[in-house]
Order: C-alpha cells, then structure tokens, then sequence
C-alpha cells in the first residue's frame, strides 16, 4: 500500500493517559489482538460506525506511515479490504494530528468535512 496517512480511533481517556511518553499502547482491544487497529481515509467511516457505534469521548489520530517503519503491516481484513496494523506501540512523533469526534444528535460520530479525504463518507 501507499498510504502516507493512517487513522486511529481511541478513548480520549487513554490517549491523554499517554501523554507522558514517547508512545501510546492502544487500546484493550489493540493489546488483546497483538497489534494496533488503523483505517485508511476510506475506511475510517465504517469501522467507527461498526465497532465505535454510540461511544462518547472518541479521538481520531492521524499518523503518518513513515514514521512506522517495519512494525506497520498490510493485512487482509472485512471482506478482504487491507487494512493496516501496527505491531507494536504508535510512537507519539508518529502522530500529526489529533481530532476530537463527538457524536451528533443521531448518535453517529461527527467527522470533520473538512479534512483530506474524509469528505467522502464510508465506502
């Protein structure tokens, strides 16, 4: 793949729990799983909607692939769609860019319409 910016969604919680250091672990999910959950601009819509549905709190994380080296992987995933994975933690300097994503009065989570790629909605 040539994706030069992932996403990763997260409890602002945990995020801000992770400020002190130089990497963040993921979450309970990511640990239980063996590596850290991301989405291309594409595909960041309907994973939210699918395993993030109705959560308060979520943050966005946009990072860039360059930054990942050798521990971020392509893999196979929801029919058969590469997604890709982090084997190990998400290095803090990785991140670029932090997006809050509340959820609107429909419940669903509100993405900014305003940010590259985004505008597009799920595919």
């Amino acid at each position: 793949m040539n994706e030069t910016l992932i996403y990763h969604v997260c409890d602002g919680g945990a995020w801000r729990a992770a400020q002190g250091g130089d990497a963040y672990a993921g979450s309970p999910d990511d640990l239980r799983d063996g590596y850290m959950h991301f989405s291309t601009y594409s595909q960041v819509r309907t994973s939210v909607a699918l395993h993030r549905a109705g959560q308060a709190g979520l943050l966005m994380l946009v990072v860039e692939t360059a930054k990942l080296g050798s521990a971020l992987k392509w893999e196979a995933s929801r029919g058969g769609q590469l997604f890709p994975h982090l084997f190990g933690t998400l290095p803090r300097d990785a991140v670029i860019e932090v997006i809050d994503l509340p959820l609107g009065d429909d419940g669903a989570h509100q993405f900014p319409d305003d940010y590259p790629g985004l505008e597009e909605g799920p595919k």
